[in-house]
């Protein structure tokens, strides 16, 4: 079965305020602990009303997007329009 691929937030409007690089280093250690033990996360989205729910598949340096995956679709979310990583049932 293929796999459906979609990117989020490519083509965002507004421009997204910036962070320091202590909020980013934070941001990037919660995603690779979820990624290590394979939790389920809830991401805030810069530019999207609603949350993204999945499993981290991967975190791709290339691209600086991380591949959240779930019910076998993948979303790619850019990694700095990322705001918040929490656990779904938090």
């Amino acid at each position: 079965m293929a796999k459906l691929a979609k990117t989020i937030g490519k083509n965002s409007i507004a421009k997204r305020p910036t962070r320091d690089e202590f909020e980013l280093e934070e941001l990037s250690e919660k995603l690779v602990e979820a990624k290590q033990e394979d939790q389920e996360v809830l991401l805030t989205v810069w530019g999207q009303t609603e949350q993204v729910r999945g499993r981290i598949r991967e975190m791709d340096a290339r691209t600086r997007t991380v591949h959240i995956s779930r019910y076998g679709d993948v979303t790619k979310v850019p990694f700095l329009d990322i705001w918040k990583v929490e656990s779904p049932g938090a």
